[in-house]
C-alpha cells in the first residue's frame, strides 16, 4: 500500500485542523448552513434525515489493518457500533454529531485517512479492480496509476470546482471488474501489438436520472501520457459543461450531446496543445510508486490441494464456500477471498465494529496485514494461502462473514434509501433483507447461477440499479413508495443498461415479480448460459408475460 510522506501527513492534518475550527465558527453560529454546506461537503460530511454522515476515503478500495481497526474504533465511539460499505469502495458512518467532526478527522489523520473529495464537485474517490496485484489475469496493476491520479487530482487547482462531480475507475485486466465505462473517465488498461502497455480510454460514463454507458474515444493511450490525457479530457468538460442546470451538468450530458466522435476531437486538440509541455509521466515516478505496490513476501508453494480438497470433502458447507468465494490467484498456493456483507435478512455493505476488528486480525494473520474494500459492498483478501482457507473459514463463521453468495442473487448491492438519505423516494434496505430471504436457500441459489441485483431508492442510482442484470429502483406515486423492475444491465466489459419492464410495485410485490423473473429465466435458459446470457438472447417480452399475467 502507499505509505504517505511528510507531506501528505502534514497536508491531511492540517485540513483536520482548518475544518475542525470551521465546524466550530458554525455551532457557534458564526456562519449559516448555506456557507457551511460546501466547506463540509469537501470534507465528506453530508446533512441527512437524522444526522450527518461522514464519507471516508478508501482509495482504490484498499485498506490496511491498522486503518479498518480505526474504523472500528470510530464506529463504536462516534457512531451507532457500525459502518456502511460503498459503491465508491467507500466507508460511511451515518449517525455522526457535528461536534465530533474535528476528532474524528484527527483520528483518521493518525492512520493517513480523510474524507476529502469524497464529495463536492471535484474528482473523487478513484476506483480499481479489486483483485488488483494478486488477480491471474491481470496485465498490469491498476493501483500504481490510481496512486498517481489520486496525488494529480487532490486539490487540484483547476479541477476542484468542475460542473458536477467527477469519478474514474481503472481496470487492469480484460475481465473489468471496476464497472469503468459507468464512470465519467474509464481507464483499460491493455497491450497493443508491440507488447506495450496503455489505456483504452472511456469517457461519458455514469447513471444517475439520465444513464450513460461511457463511449471509447482513445483505443491506445501510452502509460506515460495518462496525466496529461485526462487533464485535455477535464478541461474540455470545465470549459462546455452545463453550470446553469445540475441535472444538465455531468461530462455524460456533454459528451451524449456533442457525440462521442466529436468529443474526442475536441480532447485530442487540447491534448496535443499541452502534452509536450506538461504532465508526462517519468518513468522514475512510475517506478517509485509502483514501489508502495510491490507484490507481499508469497512462499514458494506449489499447487498441491490434497489437505484443502480434504477439507472441502469433510464438511460440505466450507466446499460450498470455496466454489463460491474464491478466485485463482497469480502464485501457486494463494487463492483470493472473496468475503461478504451480505448476509440473509441483513443490510447489504453494514459491518459493525465487532467485525470490522475482527477482520482486522484475519488480515494480520492471513493477508499480510491488508485488505480490499469492492465496489458491490464486499470485502476481498487478497493473498491467502489455500492452506490456511479452511482455518479462514472457520474465524468468518464466527464473525458472521462466511456466507457464500459471491454472485449470486442474495450478494445485492443496496443504497441507504430512505431509511437514511433525504433523496430517497423508497425504502431500499427492508427491500434488499426481504429479497435475500426469499432466495436464501443455498442450492436454490448456486441453480439460479450468477447473476447481479442492484437496488437503489431514487433515480440518483446510488445503488448501481441500471447496471444489474436485474435493477429495481425506488418511486414516489401519490406518496407511496413503489418499485420498478429493470433487466438487461451489465457493469462488465459488456457493459449496458438495464430497460424498465413495466408498471411498479409494492414491496411485497416487487419480490414476488423477482421470483417471477428467476423463474422464467430458469424455464428458457440454454445449457451454461447465465441470466444476462438468456435475456440478452430471448428479449424482455418473456419475461414481462410472466412477471404481468401472475395474479394481483
Amino acid at each position: 500500500m502507499y505509505q504517505y510522506d511528510e507531506f501528505d501527513a502534514d497536508f491531511v492534518e492540517q485540513r483536520a485542523v482548518q475544518f475542525g475550527r470551521q465546524v466550530e465558527d458554525r455551532l457557534a453560529g458564526k456562519i449559516t448552513e448555506e456557507q457551511f454546506r460546501p466547506l463540509r461537503l469537501m470534507n465528506g460530511l453530508y446533512l441527512q434525515l437524522h444526522a450527518y454522515m461522514l464519507r471516508i476515503n478508501v482509495p482504490y478500495g484498499c485498506l490496511n489493518s491498522t486503518q479498518m481497526r480505526k474504523l472500528a474504533h470510530i464506529a463504536r465511539v462516534f457512531d451507532k457500533g457500525y459502518g456502511h460499505l460503498t459503491t465508491r469502495q467507500n466507508m460511511q458512518f451515518n449517525w455522526i454529531k457535528l461536534s465530533d467532526m474535528p476528532a474524528i478527522l484527527l483520528e483518521l489523520a493518525s492512520v493517513e485517512m480523510h474524507g476529502i473529495q469524497s464529495s463536492g464537485n471535484c474528482i473523487r474517490n478513484i476506483t480499481a479492480d479489486e483483485y488488483a496485484g494478486a488477480s491471474a489475469d491481470e496485465i498490469e496493476d491498476p493501483r500504481v496509476y490510481c496512486e498517481i491520479l489520486r496525488q494529480w487530482s487532490s486539490l487540484h487547482p483547476e479541477f476542484s470546482f468542475l460542473p458536477r462531480k467527477f469519478k474514474i475507475a481503472v481496470s487492469g485486466s480484460d475481465r473489468d471488474r471496476a464497472a469503468i465505462k459507468a464512470h465519467d473517465i474509464g481507464l483499460r488498461l491493455h497491450k497493443n501489438e508491440a507488447g506495450e502497455a496503455g489505456f483504452e480510454v472511456f469517457v461519458g460514463g455514469g447513471l444517475g436520472r439520465t444513464p450513460f454507458i461511457g463511449q471509447s474515444i482513445r483505443a491506445f493511450l501510452p502509460t506515460q501520457h495518462v496525466l496529461s490525457y485526462c487533464e485535455a479530457i477535464l478541461r474540455v468538460y470545465n470549459q462546455l459543461g452545463r453550470r446553469d442546470n445540475k441535472y444538465k451538468a455531468r461530462i455524460k450530458i456533454l459528451v451524449h450531446e456533442m457525440g462521442g466522435e466529436a468529443f474526442g476531437e475536441k480532447v485530442e486538440k487540447e491534448w496535443a496543445e499541452i502534452r509536450e509541455t506538461a504532465l508526462e509521466l517519468p518513468e522514475s515516478e512510475t517506478a517509485r510508486v509502483g514501489g508502495f505496490f510491490a507484490p507481499p513476501p508469497h512462499e514458494k508453494l506449489d499447487d498441491d490441494d490434497s489437505d484443502l480438497a480434504g477439507h472441502m470433502a469433510g464438511d460440505p458447507d466450507f466446499a460450498t464456500w470455496v466454489e463460491q468465494q474464491t478466485a485463482r490467484h497469480r502464485e501457486p498456493g494463494y487463492a483470493i477471498v472473496n468475503v461478504s456483507c451480505s448476509p440473509v435478512g441483513k443490510p447489504p455493505g453494514d459491518i459493525s465494529a465487532a467485525q470490522m476488528d475482527g477482520f482486522a486480525d484475519l488480515a494480520d494473520a492471513y493477508n499480510f496485514g491488508e485488505m480490499r474494500v469492492t465496489h458491490n459492498q464486499n470485502l476481498v483478501l487478497t493473498d491467502v494461502r489455500k492452506k490456511d482457507l479452511f482455518a479462514l473459514w472457520q474465524k468468518l463463521v464466527t464473525l458472521g462473514l462466511a456466507t457464500a453468495n459471491h454472485g449470486l442473487i442474495s450478494d445485492t448491492i443496496c443504497c441507504p434509501g430512505l431509511d437514511y438519505c433525504a433523496l430517497a423516494n423508497a425504502r431500499s434496505i427492508p427491500l434488499a433483507e426481504k429479497l435475500s430471504e426469499r432466495f436464501a436457500d443455498q442450492n436454490k441459489q448456486k441453480d439460479i447461477g450468477e447473476v447481479y441485483l442492484n437496488m437503489s431508492g431514487c433515480i440518483n442510482a446510488c445503488g448501481h440499479h441500471h447496471i444489474g442484470n436485474i435493477g429495481i429502483v425506488g418511486v414516489d406515486k401519490k406518496n407511496s413508495e413503489l418499485y420498478q423492475l429493470m433487466l438487461g444491465g451489465s457493469a462488465e466489459e459488456d457493459a449496458s443498461l438495464g430497460k424498465i419492464l413495466g408498471r411498479g410495485f409494492d414491496e411485497d410485490g416487487i419480490v414476488d415479480a423477482v421470483e417471477l423473473v428467476i423463474d422464467t429465466y430458469i424455464e428458457l435458459r440454454e445449457a451454461g448460459e447465465k441470466f444476462i446470457d438468456t435475456y440478452r438472447r430471448v428479449g424482455p417480452d418473456p419475461f414481462k408475460e410472466k412477471v404481468y399475467s401472475a395474479p394481483a
